[in-house]
C-alpha cells in the first residue's frame, strides 16, 4: 500500500479507523491504530456519558471528555490522531473548537454537510478537515461552498457506502440498490474532486468506507480510485477496542442474517446486530421517553421509543438487554478477538497477495 497524505500529514499505512460511538473508539483503540501507521480516530459522540462529571452538564461533559481522550492519546503515541464529530450533534461547534484547540490532527465530520467547518480554524491551526459524504454531489457542494465562502478546500473526503455500520446517509430503499454501492460511489466522487484538484493545484484524496473488511477489499476499492480506506467494524473485535467484551462478542456470535437495518430515533436508517432490545422496539414494547441530553438535533423526542445515546452507552458498557451494537455488514465475519497489530498484519498480507495475483494476470 502506498503512503496516504492528508493536508501535508503523511500516513504510512492508508488505513483510517472509523469513529464509533458511544465509547467504542476512544483513545485506547485510536492509539493502537496510530502506532501501526494508520489514523486512530476518537468518536466525540456520547463522551459526556463516558466521562460523567457532576459539576458539568451533559454537553459540557462531552467537551471535557473529548479533551481527556485527546490528551490521553497524545501521551501514548506520536502517530496520527483524528476525531469524528457528527454535524447533527447539538454541540457540534463546541466539539470542533475543542478538537482544534487540542491540536487533533484531523477532524472527520459527517451526518450532515459540514458547510461551516473551516470557520473554526484560527491562524496557525494545524487540524485538517475531512468531510464524510455519500455522493459526488455532496463533494461538489462542499468544495464550492468552502472555496467560495472560506477560501479553503477539504484536505480529503471519506465517501461512505451503504454497507457501513451505524447511521447511514441513504434512504432505506437505496441501501440494497447497486446504483448506490461503494464501488459506484468512489469513482463518482473521484471525478468530482479531480476538477478542484486540477483547478486549484491541491491534492484531495478520496478515502473509501463502508463494508471494507479484508486486504482484498482494500485492493479492489483502490482500483476504483480510492487513495485510502476507513475501517470501523474490523477493529471492534480487538483487545484494544474500548467497547465491552459483551459488545465485541455480539459480533462474534452473529450470523449474516443478524445484520439488520433499523430506523433510528434520529431519523436515519442504521445497521446494527439484531438482539432482544431491537425486537422489543419493533413490537412496540418500548415507551416514549423524555430527552435528558438533547445530544442530536434531528432526534424526534416526542415519538422516540427510546433514547439512542443511552441505548448505545448501555451496549458499550455490556448491558445488551438495554441497548444494541451498531455494526457494518461484515461484522458476522469476526470469529475471535485479535490485536490491532494482528489486524494490520493480516490486511497488509492480504493486500500484497491481491496485488501479486493482479500482476500475474498481466
Amino acid at each position: 500500500m502506498k503512503q496516504l497524505t492528508i493536508g501535508g500529514i503523511n500516513i504510512p499505512v492508508p488505513v483510517i479507523q472509523g469513529g464509533m460511538g458511544v465509547g467504542i473508539s476512544m483513545s485506547r483503540l485510536a492509539v493502537a491504530v496510530a502506532n501501526q501507521g494508520g489514523v486512530g480516530v476518537i468518536s466525540a459522540a456520547g463522551l459526556g456519558l463516558v466521562h460523567r462529571n457532576p459539576a458539568l452538564d451533559y454537553l459540557e461533559a462531552n467537551m471535557e471528555g473529548l479533551r481527556i481522550e485527546l490528551r490521553k492519546a497524545r501521551k501514548k503515541t506520536l502517530g496520527v490522531i483524528g476525531v469524528n464529530i457528527m454535524v447533527a450533534m447539538t454541540n457540534f461547534a463546541d466539539l470542533v473548537r475543542t478538537a482544534i484547540s487540542e491540536k487533533a490532527d484531523i477532524i472527520f465530520s459527517g451526518a450532515g454537510l459540514p458547510l461551516d467547518l473551516p470557520t473554526f480554524l484560527k491562524p496557525g491551526s494545524l487540524t485538517k478537515l475531512v468531510p464524510i459524504i455519500s455522493s459526488g454531489r455532496a463533494a461538489r457542494i462542499i468544495c464550492e461552498k468552502w472555496k467560495t465562502l472560506h477560501n479553503y478546500l477539504p484536505d480529503a473526503f471519506v465517501v461512505e457506502g451503504p454497507r457501513a455500520g451505524g447511521h447511514l446517509g441513504f434512504k432505506k430503499d437505496n441501501i440494497e440498490n447497486s446504483d448506490f454501492s461503494l464501488e459506484k460511489l468512489v469513482p463518482e466522487v473521484v471525478k468530482e474532486v479531480r476538477v478542484y484538484e486540477e483547478k486549484y493545484k491541491k491534492e484531495i484524496p478520496v478515502i473509501a468506507a463502508g463494508g471494507i473488511y479484508t486486504g482484498q477489499d482494500i485492493y479492489n476499492i483502490m482500483q476504483k480510485g480510492a487513495k485510502g480506506v476507513q475501517l470501523g467494524t474490523r477493529f471492534v473485535t480487538t483487545y484494544e477496542c474500548d467497547a465491552s467484551m459483551e459488545f465485541k462478542q455480539s459480533y462474534i456470535n452473529a450470523a449474516e442474517s443478524d445484520m439488520e437495518i433499523i430506523q433510528s430515533p434520529v431519523g436515519m436508517p442504521g445497521r446494527a446486530v439484531k438482539n432482544s432490545f431491537i425486537e422489543k422496539v419493533k413490537m412496540g414494547l418500548k415507551v416514549p421517553i423524555k430527552c435528558p441530553f438533547h445530544c442530536i438535533k434531528t432526534c424526534d423526542v416526542d415519538s422516540s421509543p427510546y433514547c439512542i445515546i443511552t441505548a448505545l452507552y448501555n451496549a458499550y458498557k455490556g448491558n445488551m438487554k438495554s441497548g444494541y451494537a451498531f455494526a457494518g455488514s461484515n461484522a458476522y465475519l469476526a470469529t475471535k478477538i485479535s490485536t490491532v497489530k494482528e489486524i494490520f498484519n493480516e490486511l497488509l498480507a492480504d493486500f500484497k497477495t491481491a496485488l501479486e495475483k493482479a500482476k500475474e494476470k498481466f
